[in-house]
């Protein structure tokens, strides 16, 4: 069965919304559509709160921390699911605060095999938290002063000596040790070192212009005009990338639809598919949104597109982002799974099918940094059945010459290749297509051979793949 899109949640079903600390972005989606009167947020960086002697959080906002904490370490949620439900709960708590005990989850699900090192593998969640604080962030003893008590203090006096050295691989990058053992053939260990390195700092803030309503140019100028610096993405010619993470929600560019937050390695994925006026396009797994906003962009709101999705409450919410964009040539479409009666009605029709599909969400760790502690060679194993059945089912839309591209926002093999392959050897009737020579043709200078691979330490993008095939002939 067809599982949400979602980024960032687990293998049955991923949440896409990020904690309400600071403006922020979705999807591989990571990836949450933001009602028309707010702006999605963007994770705070690990410097945006740095605070100083005279301003530290206060003990309520440090309990408050503690217990988010242990929410999140016990794995039962998104990450981002928990901090947004505590606080809508909390409503009480100031946008500094906010900031402060998101940015503080997020650090420490970066590092937490060195947390854990360090506090002590059978640490308590406020130990954790401490040993982070007193280590990761080196605050002197006097930060801690009226936070803590007398025992804690002597505790924390004690790790400022002790020696947590790397003894493996995965400890050195900070993973499980099964993900490492799957990465380290393909990149090496120098490159798995880069890769973590890259995974365990924040994901920047990309906006995608809605070219339907302004473009690229305009969006940026306005942007600089209001005092936010940005500047062009370096791959997508739709990309603006912000050197902060400026508060959104109520901007008029946001308000008006003419900006969307969006991943640069999202963004082109819609390149891939690079949909064209009047045609009828599938976005098959239309999850959050995002890709079939820019889908419907690209056609000039013209022909039909047509947006899947298992969940209504998505399909909901993308209606109210549909409008501020200003399109009419959407069509949400709940289905039950991807055998669904309403899909099978277009068997054989659609010049264009998009398959982003569900996935581990290995690629989006820089957003969401959970998930490397939630998923498991299990969930993947589960994914990996899912994604072939959607795919044979994705493929049945595309009509003779008409193009069908497979996506994830998964760092292995096994949920890329390993899917696309099997794919390739049942259906003689699609042909390859190479990737780079789609991107070529619009312009855009990336060339990572016949699929797609973005990395985030190779392309500072979040990790996608993608392979693009042309349907020749009828099924086999």
């Amino acid at each position: 069965m067809m599982q949400r899109k979602d980024r960032g949640a687990a293998p049955n079903g991923r949440s896409n919304r990020r904690p309400e600390s600071a403006p922020r972005p979705p999807e591989k989606a990571r990836r949450r559509s933001p009602r028309p009167a707010e702006a999605p947020r963007a994770q705070p960086s690990e410097s945006s709160v740095t605070l100083r002697e005279d301003s530290a959080p206060s003990r309520s906002v440090m309990t408050q921390l503690t217990q988010v904490l242990g929410l999140v370490l016990g794995f039962e949620a998104p990450a981002d699911a928990v901090l947004s439900r505590h606080f809508r709960d909390h409503r009480d708590i100031g946008q500094r605060d906010r900031a402060f005990i998101a940015e503080t989850t997020y650090a420490i699900l970066r590092r937490l095999r060195w947390a854990r090192r360090l506090a002590g593998e059978n640490a308590r969640p406020r130990q954790i938290l401490l040993a982070w604080l007193a280590r990761g962030r080196g605050w002197s003893l006097r930060q801690f002063e009226g936070l803590i008590s007398e025992e804690e203090s002597a505790w924390i006096a004690g790790l400022k000596g002790k020696s947590v050295e790397p003894e493996s691989l995965a400890e050195r990058a900070d993973m499980p040790d099964w993900l490492v053992e799957r990465l380290v053939p393909a990149l090496g260990e120098a490159g798995l070192m880069e890769l973590a390195q890259s995974l365990n700092r924040p994901a920047p803030l990309d906006l995608r212009a809605n070219v339907f309503k302004s473009d690229r140019d305009a969006a940026l100028a306005a942007l600089v005009a209001q005092g936010i610096e940005a500047a062009a993405c370096r791959w997508s010619p739709h990309g603006i990338r912000l050197a902060g993470k400026p508060a959104l929600q109520r901007h008029p560019l946001f308000l008006d639809g003419a900006v969307e937050v969006q991943d640069e390695g999202s963004q082109l994925l819609g390149f891939l598919v690079q949909p064209r006026r009047g045609e009828l396009v599938v976005d098959f797994c239309a999850g959050a949104g995002g890709k079939t906003l820019q889908l419907g962009a690209m056609m000039r709101s013209t022909g039909r597109l047509y947006a899947f999705d298992v969940s209504d409450k998505r399909l909901a919410k993308l209606k109210p982002r549909v409008a501020r964009a200003g399109l009419s040539n959407v069509h949400p479409v709940l289905i039950d799974h991807e055998r669904d009666a309403k899909v099978k009605r277009l068997a054989g029709k659609a010049d264009r099918v998009l398959v982003d599909a569900p996935c581990s969400g290995l690629g989006t760790l820089r957003r969401n940094p959970d998930l490397k502690w939630r998923q498991s060679p299990e969930s993947v194993a589960e994914m990996i059945a899912k994604q072939g059945a959607i795919l044979e089912s994705a493929a049945r839309l595309v009509r003779p010459g008409g193009r069908l591209v497979y996506a994830t926002c998964s760092l292995l093999a096994e949920e890329n290749d390993g899917v696309v392959d099997a794919f390739c050897a049942a259906h003689p009737e699609f042909k390859p297509v190479s990737a780079s020579q789609i991107l070529a043709a619009q312009g855009i200078a990336l060339d990572t051979g016949e699929r797609l691979r973005l990395a985030p330490h190779v392309h500072d993008t979040d990790g996608f793949f993608a392979a693009v095939f042309e349907r020749v002939g009828a099924a086999s």
